[in-house]
């Protein structure tokens, strides 16, 4: 009997590890999701003319991307050892190989963001705007994103 409980009890904190690796992939997987909604279904289609220039909706990405940039050291500080279940895009074990210079690249993104912040009036400036952000994230894409499909 106190076999069974034992190995019951093992496999409960097992299956509740991979619940909880599982479940840091997915908040890591919003996070990145919520910034690529403004910065690519948002602003980026209306760069493209798919959508039209809007202010309201330009202004509400860029207070998005305000307060989500600055939470991905935070929201990558443990490795889930694992990607989202069916995600397009999963992070590199590189981001944990070199937690230091993945955490550097957040702040010239924070910074591009607030330069154009206020800045925005037309598609032209948010162009320029979107140019700037795009560049920033990209440094770190290349490195510490990996495309799982």
């Amino acid at each position: 009997m106190l076999r069974i409980v034992v190995v019951v009890g093992t496999l409960l904190l097992g299956a509740g590890a991979v619940m909880a690796q599982q479940a840091i992939a997915v908040q890591q997987d919003n996070l990145m999701r919520g910034q690529a909604k403004s910065l690519y279904d948002v602003i980026l289609k209306m760069v493209k003319g798919e959508i039209s220039y809007n202010q309201a909706a330009v202004d509400t990405a860029i207070k998005d991307l305000e307060e989500s940039v600055p939470k991905i050291p935070a929201t990558f500080a443990t490795n889930p050892k694992e990607n989202v279940v069916n995600g397009w895009y999963g992070s590199s074990k590189k981001v944990w190989q070199n937690k230091a210079d993945f955490d550097s690249k957040v702040p010239p993104v924070v910074k591009a963001i607030a330069d154009v912040k206020g800045k925005i009036k037309d598609v032209a400036s948010l162009k320029v705007a979107y140019d700037s952000i795009d560049g920033k994230c990209t440094d770190c894409h290349e490195t510490y994103r990996v495309k799982l499909k």
